[in-house]
């Protein structure tokens, strides 16, 4: 295969090469965290995790790890770099986004160290396309510090109950509140839009949740504005784990599964809002 071969006058040695038989599997998930132009990307011996941000209060990771892979070496213990995500993506659909029925776009990536681009080798029907996206400092990123032990809720959902949430919940309304708690109404989701206040309850028995481990009845707004991109990966995946801290501080985890049954995650971490009073819950 053309794109197995490092290619000729690399000279220096890669810090980070990857390839792919299908770019498509990489280029879905990236476009569920694509609501940003920039992205910092992250690679270790795990994988790559692609992290994007906005005003401080909204964060976006997609990981992908090394066994989806077809070839993945890191030569140094993580390697970091800012990228233009959306000229990364418009070169991994280079070749259009749907391929024809039994062809693929195949991938190899490559990225020499600091100051050098990514380069990227995309192949398809014998045509090779070969494309240099400049690379930058990464910015310093917000850490939510969300480890297990500070989870005070968490339930997990199958995807299309949340699917059907967005669908029927008032979006006119500026936030969306949730209340998790270990008594009823368990799980709830209220907006306050032009047509009025609506509500959507589960029950912790619903065919839809697969797991409600919650500790303390919590209430929390969080602006709408803020959760609309992670509905591209709601879109994606098969199930949701959502999660708050003693802060309210909101975690949305969405397994994804791709055509070749690989599972892969995107996190959504958003900040509750603050402009309300404990009154108006």
């Amino acid at each position: 295969m053309p794109l197995s071969a490092q290619p000729a006058g690399s000279a220096e040695p890669y810090v980070l090469a990857a390839s792919l038989d299908n770019a498509r599997h990489l280029s879905s998930l990236l476009r569920a965290v694509h609501f940003q132009d920039h992205a910092t990307c992250f690679a270790t011996a795990n994988g790559l995790r692609v992290t994007v941000e906005d005003a401080k209060c909204i964060q976006a990771n997609a990981f992908i790890q090394a066994e989806i892979f077809q070839e993945y070496t890191v030569q140094e213990e993580s390697v970091t770099f800012r990228i233009n995500l959306s000229v990364l993506l418009d070169c991994l659909t280079i070749f259009g986004t749907s391929s024809l029925p039994g062809t693929s776009t195949a991938l190899r990536m490559c990225y020499r160290g600091y100051g050098y681009p990514l380069m990227l080798l995309l192949e398809e029907g014998g045509v090779v396309t070969v494309c240099k996206i400049n690379t930058q400092e990464p910015d310093e990123l917000l850490d939510f510090d969300f480890c297990s032990t500070k989870v005070v809720n968490k339930i997990i959902l199958q995807s299309e109950g949340l699917r059907e949430a967005f669908a029927e919940l008032d979006m006119t309304s500026e936030v969306l509140q949730i209340t998790m708690s270990p008594d009823k109404p368990y799980f709830r989701l209220s907006t306050f839009g032009n047509a009025g206040s609506a509500h959507l309850d589960y029950p912790r028995d619903s065919d839809l949740m697969e797991a409600f481990h919650c500790n303390q009845t919590q209430t929390n707004r969080y602006k709408i504005s803020l959760l609309k991109p992670s509905t591209k990966a709601l879109a994606l995946s098969c199930k949701v784990s959502i999660r708050t801290d003693a802060q309210g501080f909101l975690s949305l985890q969405y397994m994804i599964r791709n055509e070749d049954g690989q599972i892969c995650f995107v996190e959504y971490y958003c900040c509750p809002d603050e402009n309300i009073t404990e009154a108006e819950l």
